[in-house]
């Protein structure tokens, strides 16, 4: 998997401007914790370098990258350091040519559609859209993003956890970089504990995992039907037969046959479903491949878990 393939999947880069490169390990430990094994440090401050380098040393498994890199100087630092990405505020051509010849992913900032033909010119397709909200936010990438169909856009400035899902809705987004898990006065303070529970709170929201149904296995068509007429009853839950099983509404899936799972299986649904597997299979999860289902377009919309969980089988599902 590339670097922008790991930035899409991580769906968050968290920005970080660290004043000392003492914080780097506990504020990287803090990140992987919260599940979100990923940095742009900035060459804002001088501790930049330094911070890159523990960062990459002490959490081999990080994606951390260099950001604000203005001068091909800072480039080589940034690499020589461990950044496996740079990062820039606006779009320099000879810092984007330095980076291409060496084989760095960058992501120039851009703003408006010159600074897209200038990116694809230097034959970029990934571009970061800065500053993302004082610049007309996902209104204005949907509109500048019509005539370049294979751009794809990592906006920063101003994303945080309310507006996220209004970005990361529209596929054209990467990945959306953001400052709102680890802002300087939490980092300043050593408030590391509570820059790992804004970092799982901000993945949890992305993925917007919840419960969908639950199957239980029947064993055969006419105890399917009585178990949904059951719910019917009781609950109000409108029994809809299918091919394979019969539904109680949308909570209750009763399957005709002894399907996944000893005690039958549960469904959770999920925002993102590639990004959802991305951060599961981070965790260890695995997932039965064979189980995928997949749209018109390829994507996968529903997938087992390859373990039960409680006797049940788990099984995501696109939202």
């Amino acid at each position: 998997m590339n670097v922008l393939d790991e930035i899409y999947g991580l769906g968050i880069v968290p920005v970080i401007a660290l004043d000392d490169a003492k914080d780097a390990e506990p504020l990287a430990k803090a990140l992987c914790n919260g599940g979100l094994p990923c940095a742009e440090v900035t060459f804002r401050t001088d501790a930049a370098e330094e911070s890159i380098r523990i960062m990459s040393q002490k959490f081999p498994e990080m994606l951390v990258g260099a950001g604000t890199v203005l001068t091909t100087e800072q480039v080589d630092r940034a690499a020589g350091a461990g950044a496996k990405f740079i990062v820039s505020p606006g779009l320099n051509p000879k810092v984007v040519k330095y980076c291409i010849d060496r084989n760095i992913p960058v992501l120039p900032g851009t703003s408006n559609p010159s600074d897209v033909e200038m990116a694809l010119e230097l034959g970029l397709e990934v571009v970061k859209f800065f500053p993302a909200e004082a610049a007309g936010g996902i209104g204005m990438i949907k509109a500048m993003s019509a005539p370049y169909t294979k751009v794809r856009f990592m906006p920063t400035g101003g994303v945080n956890a309310g507006n996220l899902k209004d970005y990361l809705d529209f596929p054209k987004i990467i990945a959306c970089g953001g400052t709102w898990m680890v802002k300087k006065d939490l980092i300043a303070a050593g408030r590391f504990d509570e820059i790992e529970s804004l970092t799982r709170e901000a993945v949890v929201r992305m993925l917007g995992f919840e419960l969908r149904h639950i199957g239980i296995n029947a064993q055969g068509e006419d105890e399917a039907c009585s178990i949904a007429d059951s719910f019917e009853s009781m609950f109000g839950f409108t029994r809809k037969t299918g091919d394979s099983s019969v539904f109680a509404g949308t909570a209750v899936e009763v399957m005709k046959k002894p399907y996944r799972g000893r005690n039958g299986h549960i469904a959770v649904g999920t925002n993102y479903m590639d990004r959802a597997i991305y951060h599961l299979e981070k965790q260890g999860v695995k997932f039965d491949m064979d189980t995928a289902k997949k749209d018109e377009k390829g994507k996968i919309k529903a997938v087992y878990l390859q373990d039960e969980i409680g006797g049940f089988a788990v099984h995501l599902v696109q939202k």
